[in-house]
């Protein structure tokens, strides 16, 4: 009997807290001997001596707590022994057992002892692994109605972030296949314990802030404009963009977050009307209902004074030079706070946080002229330091050991979708890439992180971009995003819309790169790799920027004789450092991990790589077959 079960009938049989402990009424029960203690059971014995004609159970109680009573997990022993195999204990735990008897409607307790639970390992826990079930294709149960089954299905411009209570809670845009979304709120949440399950938890916000029409006139007034026209009682007027969610302290959590307006400035041949960053908080993320609205941080910012005579197709002269999108913020190792946006036009901007408000250290002015371009932000990233419309936006920023890695996304979201890393020891910049180019002077980002992919017969997956990047506290780095199904599968109408969140582990190189690995994450046990497993057929993908293309993998051998056969590789000699996981090829570093191969079918355990080429211009994937 699981200790859930005899949980369930003690419950249900003995409701009342007994409260008399300690032996009496001629009854003595015998202090608990545990044995062949595992990391998930444990076998327990007792005795119980006197007079036991009044007696109507005897049975163990079992805790974390000191004291165990039957309020906490207990269970009867029938019978004439007194002995009870307990399961579905956690590893590497410390539980106390209590023996006890109802005697007279009194409990009798024992003395407590204590036991503690193997720590499970990485191989027995490997051989109960399960893989994840959910499906890829989520049109099945993609409606409203059915948004408890949708785990990570429509999954846009995602952000998490790990809470106090455990649990790693993620929000985004509002996209979804069919507009699902609509009508029931903005910045949808739902939460995970493992990176894995995900619970839909609903909105964050179930309207447009009410501070935006009055903050946007404000800024139209200034600008010499009327009232803007757009119908703020209509929400599906505005865009409800991007998220950026991190915990400050443990009771509270920010959300920057964008609306888009409507339109364009004055009419045909102006510029697109402006976006706006906003701020709410909360200490409670499990209620999502708890965010409050704090108001306006920051808008676009343009530095052509009021020439905003720009037809909206004209790209390379656009009238903002830094767009109010995709923020993200970051609290650095000196205790400063700092907002990184930007989306297209002219790059990011780095602009310093007040710590207790949230909002910009400096006070904004107008958002034009060169006099006030400071107060909007330092750029800190560029593709092109003069053209004014460029693919990159999304930036994230994170520090790890001394550096912080700016991460972007590239070129449209359809296809294209591709992110870039580069690092500094500034949180401001110079940003550089694997290959020297300092990015924030102007250049092209690499190494590449990911792109459109394909291994063998399976569809593939485009538009994997606009990332979250976040760690478990103990050293585990993740990279979460969304990925899209290519145009034109067979049998799904519009399957470039079905966008499905996509989690998946980072391996940093030895020289301080992340790797992110070739597929999703699916809490695989790890156990060492050995040798001989690696022998044998790989699906090898070397990755370089296509726009519009996925890049497609080919087959090579690792044989046993350390010599690489096939497509790539050809002739190459392998060897394999077992303890730092590096498979090498020639002078190739390729980093090793178990997971899950999400193309079988059934979906199995397999073995993945992934590895820089020299610049970063040609990023390596791999998985075993």
């Amino acid at each position: 009997m699981t200790l859930l079960a005899v949980l369930l009938m003690v419950a249900c049989e003995d409701s009342k807290d007994y409260s008399w402990p300690g032996n009496g009424a001629d009854v003595t029960v015998g202090t608990p001997v545990v044995s062949e203690v595992t990391y998930s059971t444990a076998y327990v014995t007792s005795t119980v001596s006197g007079s036991l004609a009044n007696m109507s159970k005897k049975g163990f109680c079992l805790s974390t707590n000191a004291e165990p009573t039957i309020a906490d997990l207990a269970f009867d022993v029938r019978g004439s022994e007194f002995a009870q195999t307990v399961t579905g204990l956690t590893e590497n735990t410390t539980y106390y057992v209590r023996a006890y008897a109802l005697v007279a409607n009194s409990v009798i307790y024992s003395d407590a002892v204590s036991f503690t639970t193997d720590a499970q390992s990485e191989e027995d826990k490997l051989s109960e692994y399960i893989c994840p079930s959910y499906p890829d294709n989520y049109l099945s149960v993609n409606g409203w109605s059915t948004r408890a089954q949708w785990n990570l299905a429509n999954v846009h411009d995602p952000s998490v972030m790990l809470a106090d209570d455990g649990y790693y809670y993620m929000y985004q845009t509002d996209a979804s296949y069919g507009n699902s979304y609509s009508g029931h709120g903005h910045f949808f949440c739902r939460r995970s314990k493992n990176l894995v399950d995900w619970e839909f938890l609903g909105a964050t916000m179930q309207h447009v802030p009410s501070w935006i029409q009055p903050k946007l006139n404000e800024i139209r007034a200034a600008m010499g404009l009327g009232p803007s026209t757009a119908n703020f009682n209509d929400d599906n007027q505005f865009g409800y963009w991007a998220p950026c969610v991190r915990k400050v302290r443990s009771d509270l959590y920010r959300m920057y977050y964008v609306i888009t307006m409507p339109g364009t400035l004055d009419g045909d041949g102006t510029w697109s009307e402006r976006c706006f960053i906003g701020l709410m908080e909360t200490a409670t993320p499990a209620n999502v209902s708890s965010w409050v609205d704090k108001g306006y941080v920051i808008t676009n910012y343009s530095d052509r004074n009021l020439n905003f005579n720009v037809a909206a197709n004209n790209w390379g002269n656009c009238y903002y030079k830094y767009n109010a999108i995709d923020p993200s913020y970051i609290i650095t190792e000196n205790g400063e706070h700092w907002l990184i946006y930007g989306s297209w036009h002219s790059g990011f901007a780095a602009v310093q946080i007040n710590a207790e408000t949230g909002k910009t250290i400096t006070e904004l002015p107008m958002p034009w002229g060169a006099e006030n371009e400071a107060a909007y932000g330092t750029r800190v990233f560029t593709r092109h330091p003069t053209y004014r419309w460029q693919g990159s936006e999304a930036p994230e920023v994170v520090y790890r050991d001394g550096w912080y890695y700016l991460f972007a996304a590239y070129d449209g979201l359809d296809v294209p979708y591709n992110t870039r890393v580069v690092r500094s020891r500034n949180i401001t910049g110079p940003y550089v890439g694997m290959n020297g180019t300092d990015v924030t002077r102007g250049g092209e980002a690499y190494p590449i992180v990911t792109h459109p992919y394909k291994f063998a017969d399976d569809q593939g997956w485009v538009g994997i971009s606009h990332c979250a990047i976040f760690d478990d506290g103990k050293g585990n780095w993740f990279y979460a995003s969304q990925q899209r199904f290519p145009a034109d599968v067979p049998g799904i109408n519009a399957s470039n819309a079905i966008m499905l969140g996509g989690v998946r582990s980072i391996i940093w190189t030895e020289d301080g790169w992340p790797l992110v690995m070739p597929e999703r994450y699916g809490a695989v046990p790890q156990p060492a790799i050995a040798e001989e497993e690696l022998i044998g057929a790989w699906e090898h993908i070397p990755v370089r920027y296509s726009s519009g293309n996925m890049c497609t993998s080919v087959n090579i051998t690792l044989n046993a004789n350390h010599k690489v056969s096939g497509a790539y590789f050809n002739g190459s000699s392998w060897n394999y450092d077992a303890e730092k996981r590096i498979l090498s090829i020639g002078t190739q570093k390729l980093y090793l991990s178990r997971e899950v191969d999400w193309e079988a079918s059934p979906r199995k355990v397999t073995i993945v790589y992934a590895g820089y080429a020299s610049g970063g211009t040609t990023t390596y994937w791999g998985k075993k077959k």
